[in-house]
């Protein structure tokens, strides 16, 4: 079986040759009817014309206004650093912040007790700075730290451990500070 194949008719064919004519047409005068170098900054929307639509190498250092550019305008190490200045006066001292740094180790006994606590005490007159605690044996599986901080002392250093599930197996809770002098 054969489709019937339908010829456009002849008012179809000359409609779509006055659309082809009349959209075509008006692109080709208006090419035509721009003189060479007659677009310029009259002429032109603002933001009109962006850097997607310059072709590479279209700006050149003799179209560019001289002092026009700015810093950020240049990539990083293109802006040649000037000579060093003077020195200024030198500030205030500052506090003597942190010295003496010495680390204070604690470790329990090792058994198969359910909880332990230790406290690691610093030489006076240092502070506690920082601190930490770990488990350690056969046990530490079955052991969570739950308490690893500083007292409100400030010279002593707090930890806890607990069995989170029974065990026979003996464990240690080792913890230490971080002392130092530390000014007020």
């Amino acid at each position: 079986m054969r489709i019937p194949v339908r010829r456009p008719s002849p008012a179809l064919v000359i409609a779509c040759l006055a659309l082809g004519i009349a959209l075509g047409g008006t692109g080709v005068a208006a090419v035509l009817a721009i003189p060479p170098n007659s677009v310029g900054t009259a002429q032109l929307k603002a933001r009109a014309v962006t850097n997607a639509k310059l072709a590479d190498n279209a700006v050149t250092s003799r179209r560019v206004k001289n002092h026009s550019l700015q810093r950020a305008d240049f990539a990083s190490g293109q802006i040649p650093v000037g000579p060093t200045g003077a020195q200024g006066p030198a500030g205030p001292a500052g506090p003597p912040g942190v010295a003496g740094l010495q680390r204070v180790d604690v470790t329990t006994s090792s058994s198969s007790a359910n909880s332990k606590s230790l406290l690691v005490n610093c030489p006076s007159p240092k502070k506690a700075i920082g601190g930490g605690a770990r488990v350690l044996g056969a046990g530490s599986n079955r052991v969570s730290i739950i308490a690893n901080f500083p007292d409100s002392s400030g010279t002593q250093w707090d930890a806890t451990a607990t069995e989170v599930a029974a065990t026979a197996a003996t464990w240690q809770l080792q913890t230490y500070a971080l002392c130092a002098d530390v000014s007020s």
